[in-house]
């Protein structure tokens, strides 16, 4: 970050520290906003799988995300920044006017169909800031439309590889970096639209600070910013140091990496020392060849995001992770290298708050919620369109699906959320059938589906949807077929995944449980998603008999007993 000038006299009151972090804040929501309304794809416009923020001059750390972003972007585009300044450094530095883009998921995190935009922010000539963009982008290429190959072994199968470019060059669009760019998508007009929607939201963000740094000064703002992160980390180390001093251990299983039906250890192995923690993910098991790898920045981020809900009261900067040791020893799944492929990060994330959920647990179950549903379900139908005013046009179908989250210690769990890794949507099905010829044939509560306990968990959902064109190609990249949401302190586990489609007059469940690339659907036929709900949270004995004839009136679960059949 630029130095201070030390006689300007930067000292701030509490007053207008709040205003600035208001204000600082409100310049990544705008950002957001702008993205969010001029989006074409769905997936960014309507379920919101996008963030903005505003990160150090020298170190690339997160100084100020929006409310509405999602965080594990928000966590992962640190380490997107420092690789865009990398880059710079080795042709001609960082410049006013540039904008770099890339979708590296090794340097930048997350997987290839999210873009980071890094745009250096200059004031008077001297680098203040760099302001940040992360979308997700509808089709980048790849085997498989959409880009969540369950089937894939390297990274090249996923989707065009893009390292760090100029995109803007002072201020002028690279029309040869677009034209790259266009020719490796299956939907050319959406991709013009989302990254048209991410400069502008950069530009946005570029007008609202140097306003802000024009009516407060550069000084006092950089003291603002200095001054947040140090609250951050003040505050987690106050958190910690209520923690029992102590070993903590939890450990869970992704159902298999898409290739080898075989499961995957997620472990960690929690360390409470005064008011450091301590996160050691050495038991983890390897890397793998299917795409349920993640990168160490997308693995630091899930741990950013996890922290935020485990210490809601602390400022979302970097401070966050400044009173946290990691342990991630190269080569396992959670810190993969190129080529392993990584187009499924979601579901490892998840299973990484979980087991960090469960840790806790052990040492504060006030603080810890159950484990939410534990995957985003992807899924996508794709083919081409047989009427005659769009005969031949592409169409892709791609969306994620919600279901239940955990109980915990204030009540029961949410149902049919949005994965604990974002504050996105899912979007709505009149969109999705306005958009693709699809018809949601039903879009229900799963009863049953939320564990039993003092609070129980949500309840997940059924989503099942009937194909209106003559013939298309689905396939699904989830998670918890195998092993279900569990329960803490007492708390009993939720139902498992179930995915199915028909083949003929029959229901098919894929060999994987969870994951299944290249299924026909012929018009009339239909997939059908039943997630899984939360775990439960406290002995079921202490529910209380008013909770209990509620969720049997509601049709929640299927008796006032609370025993659900699986």
């Amino acid at each position: 970050m630029p130095e201070l000038n030390p006689s300007a006299g930067t000292a701030l009151d509490p007053v207008t520290l709040a205003v600035l972090r208001g204000r600082l804040e409100q310049i990544a929501d705008e950002m957001d906003a702008t993205l969010y309304r001029s989006a074409f794809n769905p997936i960014i416009a309507e379920a919101h799988d996008a963030c903005h923020g505003l990160y150090d001059a020298d170190s690339g750390d997160t100084l100020v995300q929006g409310k509405s972003g999602l965080p594990v972007f928000v966590g992962a585009m640190a380490f997107a920044v420092r690789a865009a300044a990398q880059a710079a450094a080795g042709r001609g530095g960082m410049r006013e006017g540039d904008t770099w883009l890339f979708n590296d998921p090794y340097d930048g995190g997350t997987h290839a169909n999210d873009f980071k935009l890094v745009r250096p922010f200059y004031r008077d000539g001297r680098l203040f800031c760099y302001l940040a963009s992360a979308a997700h982008w509808h089709d980048v290429g790849g085997a498989v439309p959409g880009n969540y190959n369950p089937a894939a072994t390297e990274c090249w199968q996923e989707a065009v590889q893009i390292p760090p470019v100029r995109i803007v060059r002072q201020g002028q669009l690279d029309e040869d970096v677009l034209a790259i760019l266009r020719a490796n998508t299956r939907l050319p007009d959406s991709l013009w639209g989302d990254l048209n929607g991410q400069l502008a939201a950069l530009e946005l963000g570029a007008v609202r600070l140097h306003s802000l740094l024009d009516e407060y000064g550069d000084e006092r703002v950089l003291t603002a910013m200095r001054e947040l992160r140090e609250r951050a980390l003040r505050l987690m180390r106050a958190h910690i140091a209520t923690l029992p001093d102590g070993d903590y251990a939890f450990e869970d299983v992704l159902d298999n990496d898409g290739v080898r039906n075989t499961p995957l250890t997620i472990a960690l192995d929690m360390r409470v020392r005064g008011d450091r923690l301590t996160l050691d993910f050495t038991r983890t098991s390897p890397q793998c060849e299917g795409p349920v790898n993640i990168s160490r920045a997308t693995a630091v981020a899930a741990c950013y995001v996890a922290l935020k809900h485990l210490f809601p009261d602390v400022p979302a900067n970097a401070g966050v992770l400044d009173a946290v040791d990691f342990v991630l020893p190269d080569g396992l799944v959670i810190s993969a290298a190129r080529p392993r492929p990584v187009g499924g990060y979601t579901e490892t994330i998840l299973r990484m708050i979980d087991v960090m959920f469960s840790a806790m647990a052990q040492a504060d179950p006030k603080r810890a919620m159950a484990h939410a549903y534990g995957t985003i379900n992807a899924l996508s139908i794709a083919g081409h369109r047989t009427d005659a005013a769009r005969r031949g046009q592409r169409w892709v179908m791609f969306s994620f699906f919600g279901g239940g989250h955990g109980g915990h210690a204030d009540g029961d769990g949410l149902s049919h959320g949005n994965a604990p890794i974002s504050t996105a949507t899912i979007p709505p099905l009149e969109i999705l059938e306005a958009a693709y010829p699809v018809r949601f044939t039903q879009w229900a509560l799963r009863p049953d589906s939320g564990g039993d306990g003092e609070h129980r968990g949500g309840l997940g959902a059924i989503y099942e949807i009937e194909l209106l064109e003559e013939q298309a190609e689905a396939f699904i990249f989830g998670e918890r077929g195998t092993s279900a949401p569990k329960g803490i302190a007492g708390g009993q586990p939720a139902l498992p995944n179930v995915f199915e489609f028909q083949q003929g007059d029959e229901w098919v469940r894929p060999p994987m449980v969870s994951k299944m690339l290249g299924i026909p659907l012929r018009k009339g036929q239909r997939v059908r998603l039943q997630t899984p709900g939360g775990g439960g949270y406290g002995d079921p004995a202490q529910r209380s008999p008013a909770a209990r004839a509620q969720d049997a009136a509601q049709g929640w679960v299927s008796s006032t007993t609370g025993k659900v059949s699986t």
